[in-house]
């Protein structure tokens, strides 16, 4: 029979899964980037955040850097549910960029922390394998953006000379000009307020003189 603890000692420490735990990494370094900026995150804050020993990260992951590559890794799995629903459920062409930019900025929302991680990436002169991730899943969401654009296009929703390719490339574009305004000014709790502003400006620059 196991002894009961001494008075004031703590129980022991549920021990997670390796996945769980993961998780649990990747969870508090997108945390710790929203509050103190990605390149002050260390290992040992990691570590105080999760309440693990310094020691029992890297039982997770073999260093700092394969914290990072786990990131990376989770982010475009991760923002690509986020976009699966509402690419699936529009209505028509236009309700679905309506929606998939309604959700790219509440997924930013949700975590503050992504934004920071990426411009801080982008900032690196080298050609990185998380910049390489980061680039093939934009390029990827574009060309499903410019399909979007092209069928409202044939259905005569938008201007008949749309450049669809261009459009996509805004689309995207206004979402990351409202997240470095919020990133700015501290603001992500009001960026689904601002993007209701926001769209129907999109939408009329889109539709030109088709209405």
């Amino acid at each position: 029979m196991t002894p009961p603890p001494e008075s004031g000692s703590l129980p022991p420490r549920k021990r997670l899964p390796t996945g769980e735990r993961q998780e649990t990494i990747i969870d508090a370094v997108l945390a710790l980037s929203a509050e103190i900026g990605p390149a002050r995150v260390t290992t040992q804050a990691i570590a105080e955040r999760i309440g693990v020993t310094h020691g029992a990260l890297f039982r997770h992951f073999p260093d700092k850097q394969a914290i990072w590559a786990g990131v990376f890794a989770w982010l475009p799995v991760a923002l690509g549910a986020a976009l699966e629903a509402p690419f699936r459920d529009g209505r028509d062409p236009l309700d679905t960029l309506e929606r998939v930019f309604h959700a790219h900025v509440g997924f930013v929302a949700a975590h503050p922390g992504v934004p920071r991680i990426l411009f801080h990436e982008l900032q690196s002169p080298d050609n990185t394998g998380p910049r390489q991730q980061l680039r093939e899943f934009v390029g990827r969401y574009r060309q499903r953006l410019a399909g979007l654009f092209d069928a409202a296009r044939a259905e005569g929703l938008v201007a008949p000379d749309l450049d669809t390719e261009a459009a996509a490339v805004l689309f995207i574009g206004t979402v990351q000009g409202l997240v470095l305004q919020t990133t700015l000014f501290t603001d992500e709790g009001g960026m689904a307020a601002h993007a209701r502003r926001l769209f129907p400006l999109l939408l009329d620059g889109f539709r030109g003189a088709s209405r």
